[in-house]
């Protein structure tokens, strides 16, 4: 699908026929087909990368120059409002005064930027100011994302160390969600981080391509206003990795302890019902010449003999605190 959008008077406005591209401002590809790539290619001059072209690794065929269009593609987190964000490529090509974005996923970041561009409340007047735009506003959704992050960590840390608990939940069920919800958090932090490094390399490209075409002074300082944010993201994104294997690992540690308690109850237990086994184990054997068989007292003396070497053993493991 093809969208565009134009200036109209210091406004991003949508147009509702394709009409003479060279006046546009911003096109949108999203999941293009062919045909839409073919029209246009050769309406603006440039190459439209394919799908498999914008997902690779190698810095040279993300960031690169050609006919004088400079092509960037960069990770971008989406649905950022469900319990787990994807990613997805977007390719950002300059020509001229014309920005075209070529995407398979639908960010929330940019109808919320074109919401504020169709109200003229942030520069979009050419393709670098709609680009830096559209940088800033995924930047802010980001953080929006990291800071929820955040919040279910600090949340979860008390958890894992008890300081609070709730006591119709068994420990073992607890520490089981809590290893769940951490890992969760964890893969949604490594995501952010491939994210912001990504937009980071991105920006630094962007910065050196407005240099080279002499953009708007004002478009260089937002963007490097934007690469500060991403940095301080970054770093926040640091602690918060670490934070998140600290959690992870005191909640591995805290179900190992649980199963060595388990066993080693076990192993008591199965001392403790050794000394009344052997004393049944003797008086079940029947022989004719056992002389306690014959006795009134004898079965209460049996009862009373295993009651007291299960007692014994209690007793002394109980003083060792190993109970």
């Amino acid at each position: 699908m093809i969208t565009v959008y134009d200036a109209v008077g210091g406004k991003l406005v949508q147009r509702d026929q394709m009409g003479d591209l060279s006046t546009s401002v911003w096109i949108d590809l999203v999941e293009p087909k062919e045909d839409e790539d073919k029209f246009i290619e050769q309406a603006l001059g440039i190459e439209v990368p394919t799908r498999s072209e914008m997902r690779e690794i190698e810095a040279s065929n993300r960031f690169y120059t050609e006919n004088g269009a400079y092509y960037m593609s960069g990770f971008i987190l989406h649905n950022s409002d469900q319990e787990v964000p994807m990613t997805s490529v977007v390719t950002f090509i300059l020509s001229g005064n014309h920005l075209v974005t070529v995407r398979y996923a639908s960010p929330r970041a940019f109808p919320i930027y074109i919401a504020r561009a169709a109200k003229g409340d942030i520069d979009c007047v050419t393709g670098a100011g709609v680009m830096v735009g559209l940088l800033e506003m995924l930047i802010e959704r980001e953080a929006d994302l990291i800071e929820r992050v955040q919040d279910e960590v600090e949340r979860m840390a008390p958890l894992v160390f008890g300081q609070k608990s709730t006591a119709s939940t068994p420990q073992s069920r607890r520490l089981d969600v809590l290893l769940k919800t951490i890992g969760k958090e964890g893969d949604v932090t490594a995501r952010a981080q491939e994210s912001a490094m990504s937009l980071h390399r991105l920006l630094l490209f962007f910065a050196n391509a407005v240099r080279e075409r002499k953009d708007d002074q004002r478009v260089a300082t937002r963007i490097e206003a934007a690469n500060h944010d991403i940095l301080s993201l970054m770093e926040s994104m640091r602690f918060l990795s670490t934070r998140t294997s600290f959690l992870l690992d005191a909640t591995l540690g805290m179900i190992s302890n649980e199963q060595n308690q388990i066993i080693k109850l076990f192993s008591v237990m199965a001392v403790m019902l050794m000394p009344p086994t052997l004393v049944a184990s003797i008086y079940g054997m029947n022989f004719k010449s056992m002389p306690e068989l014959d006795m009134t007292w004898g079965y209460p003396m049996a009862l009373f003999m295993m009651f007291a070497a299960a007692l014994i053993p209690y007793l002394y493991f109980k003083k060792k605190g190993w109970l």
